[in-house]
């Protein structure tokens, strides 16, 4: 996880994430701190004694955050969750079981709640009819590599990193809701020039890939 002043949100996410049907001895979570200005290095600490936190002295960005959570990880499996959204309790065993009694499989996405700040559900999605960056369960040595993220895309990291992955690899769906997509004011996705800036740096960079 990484969180750039998510003070509002960011214990809700925790929380859903230390209410896992798996011992918490068995995960850790990994939670990045891209040099927030709020409170969020507060939250933080009132959860000190079950994350292991790191720190950016200033902001990086949320693709060379991740990165920096992957390379610290200490497991065969790897999700993202991001410090806005939350998960149902079954959501690491689950997706954990899938790709630990299939070999075979690459990576597992879930599909998704969409939810609002009170978290009232809004749509229920299809994770790959319609994707986003997180609820995928990924094997920690394919994501090395293909490089992890491209730490120059501020925006469509997922997008980006996606599209590399499934040159090689692939990814299984989950037909289960166990992420939830908090859509709020301060979402990324609501900064039009810097999601059209980077989607057109995607086309550039993907311009014979069918996948755009």
């Amino acid at each position: 996880m990484a969180a750039y002043n998510q003070e509002k949100f960011i214990g809700r996410c925790l929380r859903s994430l230390l209410h896992q049907t798996i011992p918490h001895e068995t995960y850790e979570i990994i939670v990045v701190n891209d040099g927030s200005t709020d409170r969020t290095p507060y939250a933080l600490e009132l959860f000190h004694d079950a994350i292991r936190p790191i720190t950016n002295e200033t902001n990086l960005g949320l693709p060379a955050s991740i990165n920096r959570g992957i390379m610290a990880a200490r497991s065969e499996y790897i999700v993202r969750v991001d410090s806005d959204d939350y998960v149902n309790h079954n959501f690491l065993n689950f997706l954990h079981f899938y790709l630990d009694q299939n070999r075979y499989a690459d990576a597992v996405a879930c599909d998704y709640f969409l939810v609002n700040d009170a978290e009232e559900i809004l749509e229920r999605a299809n994770c790959m009819d319609h994707p986003i960056a997180c609820g995928i369960m990924f094997r920690k040595q394919q994501l090395l590599d293909i490089g992890m993220y491209d730490e120059s895309f501020r925006c469509h990291e997922d997008q980006d990193l996606r599209i590399r992955f499934e040159k090689k690899y692939s990814i299984s769906r989950l037909e289960l809701p166990l992420y939830r997509y908090r859509r709020h004011e301060t979402n990324i996705t609501n900064d039009a020039e810097a999601m059209e800036h980077h989607r057109q740096n995607l086309v550039r960079k993907h311009s014979t890939d069918s996948a755009l």
